[in-house]
């Protein structure tokens, strides 16, 4: 009997073919199978002339969803429906959740099997897994594929009705959705804080006291028997001390004044305190928190993260990545706890299991939290893995092993420390057992917040002691807005607040970051003006569609759907149809939008309209009858115009640009200009002779303001020639890229035309109008450095090939390891390993590879003869 077991990417399919008995053939489906049409090229003939056609889903007949297969998936579906001829059985092996369970049905509704059809679902790609799940294979859950379905309706609804209608008021490309428009409003609404906040400013004194020998650090907490104030007690919308707060406010004069009344005094303890504390380990991780715990410990987007995470679990070092469970089986706390036992001790153990239950009523994904897969967890060592993988890999393991270990103990140590009238306080943190800080200590969305496991020692206090006054100096403060918006707390606030699933925060972030909704700077989001232009109209005209509690009410039916608490059709009807719905909604509101008004974004403390045009943001003032108009650059952001900023760009528009001086050789102006990419220097003014005068960006960091006629005209003698290399003769230029500055090598191999070029980026304390051939040459001979930073380094050296001595090594690749030999790469084949794979092996693997690529290069020469 003949098996046929689909999955969804063949990484997966590579791994469970390796658990699976004989008889049984493992295909991919490549992901959907099936979908709504992606554009009008693929609405059905017969559905174009319809109204609804251009949504895909017949909204006059029981919201209808219209199905295709894309050009893309044709092929995948007639080489599925070849395997199921040849096979008695078909076992639909997609993920767990609502997605895996809609593909599954999408593959019944095409392939329309005639044989028997099981579902197998497992949350863990190991051998024992893989057994128990062919056992107690079930059905095609309906009210699962009825949720994910009714979701994917309800999103193209959505997006489909409100898009349009942005490309009438705003501009052509903006796209709404269902999450992706509320988080972008969350990320707005923090920046319109930013701008209205006022900052205060206060100062105080710091102390470096000395006690037997050991010194720690004081600040003032009150004078005159009245609290002093700190960032705590201002109004930010104010920058003043809230009104009714009774504290002492120091200027800078005060405080200085205060300091040379206090530096010669006595320094008297007049109260300690100890306080024991307890910590205990975070949960293991869900979706939601290893997209924020990734995001501040390794630096990595959620996109990415969730993309690495699928390669693990698809290879099957860890369980299935997107659930809201933190629940651990029986067998994966005792696989915990042997690790704790094993490499940290009996007394890092906690005394009972921890066992953790989800508390959100909307969980619904995998019935587990991600953890190491299998009955035991390899330690990240052991695993071969490199790179992101491995320290995702690594952040898992340790987090799971973290909540099975013993509490921590601490003891919070305060200080009271009397000078004339005022009290400086110090505070002190011992840890007095580690407890599960021996393995993992959760990260901050603050970067000044100390972590749990950072001790702060103070030497032995007791009331009465009078410690030294070392150093005593005057400190001024001002307060902060609030913080930018990360990815990590980004999802933290969309989780809290029940909007969408953590499972789908990787691509709406990507989405709003792509559609040019954000910008990511380092790690903060910063709406763009587009971004405040779409929020401000959605908030006016459709304030339901961007509200927290009516999306997470949405959210809400949407789970009750799954577990069949609601229904789907009548929730879509209410939704879109009716007096209140979304299609009548936009259809009365589309008259009353004024695009003029919506393109328009105000903003504080400025004179200036910000408009969005057909090229991007500009800015525009009354000046008499007329109007002056200047362009944006593209990168700019509501939260760097400033009221300076504005006046220069006018002034560049009215009087023309800055000029610098003239070139010493050519006698032609150079202008310092601002475009849509930013500050740049031109030669020359541009003319019907001259419509292309040469222009340089400015190197990051260098103002306009700042440029020099030096400067100027060594940007624009970029790329420079250094000189040529001494081994190839080739030239080494420096010059300016998008990336920044570098220098390139321009060579050619001996017996080739074409021309080869190396690059190497130029290091920050280099300056590209004055490195040297010197420094270029030993730049160039460092390794080159890949996308993700590092150089590209061997799993495995195997040797040296037979025929031409060139190295033959194993690399990692984005699709798994793979032998490498010149310009010949091949995958390494199931059943093998890193460690197994010999020089021997690898020469025939190559071999066979090159011979294929050669029968290839002959087959397809032999057709364009034909031809």
């Amino acid at each position: 009997m003949s098996t046929l077991v689909i999955v969804e990417s063949p990484t997966k399919a590579r791994t469970i073919r390796n658990y699976l008995p004989a008889g049984y053939q493992v295909e991919a489906s490549m992901g959907h199978v099936r979908d709504l049409p992606s554009s009008a090229d693929e609405i059905p003939a017969n559905y174009k002339g319809e109204a609804w056609a251009n949504l895909g889903v017949n909204v006059e007949n029981n919201f209808e969803p219209i199905y295709v297969v894309p050009k893309t998936k044709k092929k995948v579906v007639q080489e599925l429906k070849n395997a199921l001829k040849k096979a008695d059985e078909l076992i639909l092996a997609t993920d767990e959740d609502r997605e895996g369970e809609s593909i599954s049905w999408h593959l019944l509704e095409i392939l329309k099997p005639k044989v028997p059809v099981k579902r197998m679902v497992f949350h863990e790609i190991t051998r024992e897994a893989i057994r128990e799940a062919l056992q107690n294979c079930r059905d095609v859950d309906e009210d699962l594929v009825h949720a994910q379905e009714t979701r994917r309706i309800l999103d193209r609804l959505y997006g489909y009705t409100l898009s349009p209608l942005l490309w009438k008021k705003i501009a052509r490309g903006l796209s709404a959705g269902r999450v992706q428009s509320v988080a972008v409003r969350s990320i707005v609404e923090r920046e319109r804080e930013r701008r209205a906040f006022q900052s205060g400013s206060y100062w105080d004194l710091k102390a470096i006291l000395q006690q037997e020998k050991s010194s720690f650090e004081a600040r003032p907490i009150a004078l005159g028997s009245k609290k002093l104030a700190t960032g705590s007690d201002f109004d930010p919308s104010t920058g003043r001390i809230i009104a009714g707060r009774d504290v002492v406010l120091l200027n800078e004069a005060e405080a200085n004044a205060l300091k040379e009344r206090l530096v010669n005094k006595t320094w008297t303890v007049s109260n300690t305190e100890e306080k024991a504390t307890k910590r205990k380990p975070a949960p293991p991780f869900t979706t939601s928190t290893l997209q924020q715990e990734a995001n501040r410990k390794l630096g990595i987007s959620a996109r990415e993260t969730m993309s690495i995470a699928q390669k693990l679990y698809e290879q099957g070092y860890i369980t299935y990545m997107r659930t809201d469970s933190v629940h651990l089986s029986e067998q994966a706390i005792a696989a915990a706890r042997t690790c704790v036992e094993q490499m940290y001790g009996k007394e890092y153990l906690s005394p009972q299991p921890r066992r953790y239950s989800t508390k959100s009523k909307a969980a619904q994904e995998a019935h587990e939290a991600i953890r190491p897969a299998g009955q035991t967890f390899r330690t990240p060592q052991e695993t071969g893995l490199g790179g992101r993988e491995f320290s995702l890999y690594d952040l898992i393991w340790k987090r799971t092993v973290a909540c099975q270990m013993a509490e921590a103990r601490l003891t919070q140590i305060t200080v009271n420390i009397d000078v004339e009238d005022a009290v400086f306080r110090s505070s002190g943190k011992r840890i007095d057992f580690p407890g599960f800080f021996r393995a993992y200590v959760e990260g901050s969305d603050d970067p000044e917040a100390a972590l749990e496991d950072q001790e702060i020692i103070l030497p032995p206090l007791k009331v009465g002691d009078t410690p030294a006054c070392k150093e005593l100096e005057a400190v001024g403060h001002e307060t902060q807005p609030p913080a930018r918006y990360t990815e990590a707390s980004l999802v933290k606030t969309l989780e809290k607040e029940g909007i969408g699933r953590p499972s789908t925060y990787a691509s709406i972030i990507g989405t709003i970051v792509d559609r040019g909704y954000v910008q990511m700077r380092q790690k903060a989001l910063v709406p763009t003006f587009t971004a405040f232009a779409v929020t401000s109209l959605l908030e006016k005209y459709f304030p339901d569609l961007v509200d927290f509690g009516f999306t997470s009410k949405m959210e809400q039916t949407l789970d009750e759907i799954a577990t069949g608490e609601a229904k789907w059709l009548p929730y879509l009807k209410h939704f879109y149809k009716g007096e209140e719905g979304l299609e009548t909604q936009v259809k009365v509101k589309e008259n009353e939008i004024d695009s003029t008004v919506a393109k328009t974004v105000q903003l504080e403390n400025l004179d200036a309209k910000i408009r969005i045009g057909k090229y991007g943001p500009y800015i525009e003032v009354e000046n008499g009858d007329d109007a002056i108009k200047a362009s944006l650059p593209i990168d700019l952001t509501p939260a760097d115009l400033s009221p300076e900023q504005v006046q220069i760009l006018l002034r560049q528009k009215i009087e023309g640009p800055d000029k610098v001086g003239l070139h010493p050789e050519t006698g032609e102006p150079i202008f310092v200009k601002t475009g849509p990419y930013g500050p740049y220097v031109q030669l020359g003014e541009k003319t019907d002779e001259n419509p292309k005068p040469k222009q340089t960006s400015l190197p990051k960091g260098v103002a306009p303001e700042d440029v020099t006629l030096e400067m100027a005209v060594g940007l624009l003698s970029l790329p420079r020639l250094l000189g040529t290399h001494p081994e190839t003769g080739g030239k080494i230029k420096a010059s300016l890229g998008r990336f920044g500055p570098y220098v390139v090598h321009e060579y050619k191999d001996e017996g080739e035309k074409k021309q080869k070029k190396d690059y190497r980026s130029l290091k920050a304390e280099d300056d590209v109008l004055t490195v040297t051939l010197d420094r270029a040459l030993e730049l160039l001979a460092q390794p080159k450095r890949s996308r993700g930073g590092t150089s590209k380094k061997p799993l495995q050296e195997l040797g040296s090939h037979p025929e031409d001595n060139e190295p033959v090594n194993i690399y990692k690749g984005p699709y798994g390891n793979y032998i490498k030999h010149g310009k010949v790469n091949v995958g390494i084949p199931e059943g093998e390993t890193v460690e197994s794979l010999t020089l021997e092996k690898a020469v025939k693997l190559l071999a066979e590879k090159a011979a294929s690529k050669t029968t290839k290069r002959k087959s397809a020469r032999k057709k364009t003869t034909k031809k």
